[in-house]
């Protein structure tokens, strides 16, 4: 066996190796930087207004790109996104009328967001309320004059009754709200099919759509091309909810029920009740939207009148930070992307799964300056 050295000798062996000097951070050319995330308290209108005007110049920008990819030159997509849409009678009215729903979805969602309650079912709660105004035109239900009142009115019970039993299992139960309100929007299209193919299919075509509603059924027009009063309706809609969320008492109770529920209720405020009417608020203007579309619109009840709406609503109050009033400019703008991405698939054969990433795409930059606003990068010695 191998003779073991002396302990002595190994202590030496040890401690007269010197470990390697350690760089001197205060030395000239070994001082490193760092980069910083800091949370912003509090962002300035301009930066907020800077950040997404930057965001969306990138997204046309990685846009423009594909596009060009794809065989559409500059100029006309210049064409088609700025000149054709802002200075095209036809065109400006296809963007309102898309904008009016998609503005009363986003203020749903934002209602519903300004409480913490993630309300991801709204097309579920559309199909809801457009499903109790069609029951109200097919039986002829109250006198002409008011029909379209009563239909309205129905579709905000629809809609708010559809958003009851998500917010009872969160409230009660602790449920979350994402899975029941997404797991309802199923419910409530099967149901709809049901109808369509059923007891309320069209008698004179066979199709599985609703049979046309009669004229006091139908939202008037405004007389400039095929604008109806679903627009001043979403235009109203979004001052009530500025009164509501930024000069109520009921609003006051919203952003404390936002900012910190736990602090509320130990204040003694109604949080849970501020939860519960919010919810059903938000459910309400989804009903709402529902019956613009179909009494505006559609004219009828469809298979298809609220598909993509709901995830549009949703992405709309995250863009306008859940402020009603930029609510009706984010619309607007979603229902340019809309229209121009029409007339790409019409005019230039662009396939709709491109015409689809290139919205995500805008979007997605979009949404991705929220992080500028949020937080602030800054550099470190």
């Amino acid at each position: 066996m191998p003779e073991t050295a002396p302990a002595a000798m190994i202590l030496t062996s040890r401690t007269d190796t010197k470990p390697a000097p350690k760089p001197d951070p205060a030395a000239p050319g070994r001082r490193t930087r760092r980069l910083s995330v800091e949370i912003r308290q509090h962002a300035p209108g301009w930066l907020q207004a800077a950040a997404l005007a930057g965001g969306l110049v990138v997204g046309l920008i990685c846009a423009a790109a594909l596009l060009v990819a794809a065989g559409v030159s500059l100029s006309d997509l210049a064409q088609e996104f700025v000149v054709s849409i802002l200075t095209s009678p036809e065109s400006l009215a296809a963007v309102l009328t898309q904008a009016a729903p998609l503005s009363i979805i986003g203020l749903a969602a934002a209602i519903a967001f300004r409480v913490r309650f993630w309300n991801v079912g709204i097309e579920g709660q559309m199909i809801g309320g457009a499903i109790a105004a069609t029951a109200v035109a097919l039986a002829d239900l109250g006198p002409e004059p008011l029909r379209l009142v009563l239909m309205g009115l129905a579709a905000a019970l629809g809609g708010a009754l559809w958003m009851l039993g998500p917010t009872l299992l969160r409230l009660r139960l602790g449920l979350n709200e994402i899975i029941s309100t997404l797991l309802l929007n199923y419910v409530a299209f099967n149901g709809l099919l049901h109808l369509l193919y059923g007891p309320w299919r069209d008698p004179e075509s066979n199709f599985p759509n609703s049979a046309l509603f009669s004229s006091p059924e139908r939202l008037a027009d405004l007389g400039w091309q095929n604008l109806t009063y679903a627009l001043p309706l979403a235009v109203v809609l979004m001052l009530a909810g500025w009164w509501l969320i930024n000069l109520s008492r009921f609003g006051f109770l919203m952003r404390v029920a936002e900012a910190n529920p736990r602090l509320g209720r130990a204040q003694g405020l109604p949080m849970t009740g501020v939860v519960l009417a919010a919810t059903l608020l938000s459910g309400a203007l989804a009903g709402v939207a529902g019956f613009a579309i179909c009494a505006g619109v559609e004219h009828r009840l469809t298979q298809s009148f609220a598909a993509g709406y709901g995830f549009s609503g949703i992405l709309i109050a995250f863009l306008a930070r859940n402020n009603p009033l930029a609510v009706l400019v984010v619309a607007f703008a979603v229902g340019m992307l809309f229209v121009a991405g029409q007339s790409l698939q019409v005019f230039y054969q662009i396939p709709s799964s491109a015409v689809q990433l290139v919205q995500a795409l805008i979007v997605l930059c979009v949404a991705a300056s929220d992080f500028f606003i949020r937080h602030r990068l800054r550099w470190i010695d």
